[in-house]
């Protein structure tokens, strides 16, 4: 039976919990941060990195995940922006700063981190942006990668 059209305020009131996020999706969280704080302040690497990890309350993250991704996509970026650029509608800079912080991620993991198959890096990508980004952005975010996976692992993408 559909509750439908009932009046049940049990199931009105209730409240979804925040998802339980593992420690490697809390570390590209992180990495999000930290990558965003790279693009709006002009920032130090090093400097950024030591900030994050010195905050306290940051929860389970996986430190070393955190710090690859961080250091590789800033120490990368460009690179990664010619890899991006074929698949972007206007030019990096005009990208919001989440856009253009989830899409680097995702750019570096898709390219440096082939342990990692291409749909939980896409995934993790659509979710940072629904979660840090604009109303749709994490539909912008999952067709650029969704091209650059194409590219860079097709292999892969023709197996599925």
């Amino acid at each position: 039976m559909s509750n439908l059209g009932t009046n049940n305020p049990a199931a009105e009131n209730e409240v979804k919990k925040p998802p339980n996020r593992s420690p490697r999706h809390r570390a590209r969280e992180l990495a999000l941060q930290g990558v965003y704080q790279w693009r709006v302040t002009a920032g130090e690497d090093e400097q950024i990195e030591k900030q994050i990890h010195a905050e306290k309350n940051l929860g389970r993250y996986d430190k070393d995940l955190f710090s690859k991704l961080l250091r590789g996509t800033l120490s990368r970026h460009a690179d990664l922006e010619v890899l991006l650029s074929p698949y972007l509608d206007r030019p990096l800079a005009e990208l919001s700063p989440v856009e253009f912080a989830v899409l680097m991620l995702g750019a570096f993991e898709l390219s440096q981190h082939l342990e990692v198959p291409y749909r939980v890096v896409i995934n993790e990508a659509v979710e940072l942006a629904k979660t840090f980004g604009g109303t749709d952005g994490h539909k912008y975010v999952n067709g650029v990668l969704d091209k650059l996976a194409a590219q860079l692992r097709a292999v892969e993408v023709a197996a599925k």
